[in-house]
C-alpha cells in the first residue's frame, strides 16, 4: 500500500532558508533516484510522520514532486538530538520492479524452551539487511526462538535457506543468543560494583558543552 506525501520545491541558497523552514513545520528533504535528479524539497513534518505511521520505516510512498508523483522510500533522514524533531529527510525514488536493498526490523517469535528456567534472551543484533522488489518490503523479520536452549544461537547462516527474501547480512551475523541465569555470586559482584556517580557525569557534560 503506498501513501501520497506533497511536497514543495525549495531554495538552497541560504542556509537562513532552512532555519525558517524548520521554524513553520517544514523538513527540507532532497529526492533522487530512478529517473530523477537530486531535487530539493520540503515536506511538512506532521504528514511526513503521519504518512510513516501507515507505511512503516521501509514503505513505499508516492512524493508529489512538483505535480508529477513519484514512487520512493525513506533512504535516510536526521533527528534533532534533543527534541527528536526530523531535522532533514532524503527520498529515493524507485523502480516498482526492481529490488531493492533495504535494512528490516529483527522480531524474536517465542519464548524460548529455557526462558522458564529464567534464561537471558539476548539480541545483538536488531536488523538485517535483505533485497527484495518494493511491494513485498515486510515490516518486520520474524525469526523462531521456541526450540531453543541454553546456550544456544541463532545467526544469519542458521535461516539463510529457510527465508523467502535474498539476505545480504553475513552469515556469522548474530541475531540472538540464549545465556545461562546469573548465579546469587554474579548478582552480588555486580551490586557490590561501585555505582556511577551520575551528577559528577552530567556536570562535566554541560560544562563541555557550554
Amino acid at each position: 500500500m503506498s501513501t501520497t506525501l506533497k511536497s514543495e520545491m525549495r531554495e538552497t541558497k541560504k542556509k537562513s532558508n532552512l532555519t525558517q523552514l524548520r521554524k513553520e513545520g517544514f523538513v527540507p528533504a532532497i529526492v533522487y533516484g530512478y529517473k530523477m535528479d537530486a531535487t530539493p524539497v520540503s515536506v511538512t513534518e506532521n504528514d511526513l510522520l503521519k504518512t510513516l505511521k501507515v507505511t512503516g520505516r521501509n514503505g513505499v510512498l508516492k512524493l508529489d514532486v512538483d505535480g508529477k508523483s513519484v514512487d520512493v522510500v525513506l533512504g535516510d533522514y536526521q533527528a534533532g538530538a534533543l527534541k527528536g524533531d526530523i531535522r532533514h529527510a532524503d527520498f529515493l525514488a524507485i523502480d516498482m520492479t526492481e529490488e531493492l536493498e533495504v535494512d528490516v526490523q529483527v522480531h524474536l517469535v517465542g519464548p524460548s524452551i529455557g526462558e522458564k528456567e529464567g534464561v537471558v534472551v539476548q539480541q545483538p543484533n536488531f536488523e538485517l539487511r535483505i533485497k527484495v522488489k518494493p511491494s513485498e518490503i515486510p515490516e518486520s523479520f520474524e525469526v523462531d526462538i521456541t526450540k531453543l536452549q541454553i546456550g544456544e544461537t541463532i545467526t544469519v547462516a542458521d535461516i539463510r535457506g529457510k527465508s523467502k527474501f535474498e539476505i545480504l547480512s553475513d552469515d556469522d551475523h548474530s541475531l540472538v543468543l540464549i545465556s545461562a541465569p546469573r548465579t546469587e555470586q554474579e548478582m552480588e559482584e555486580l551490586e557490590s560494583e561501585p555505582s556511577v556517580d551520575v551528577d559528577a557525569e552530567t556536570k562535566v557534560i554541560g560544562e563541555k558543552v557550554e
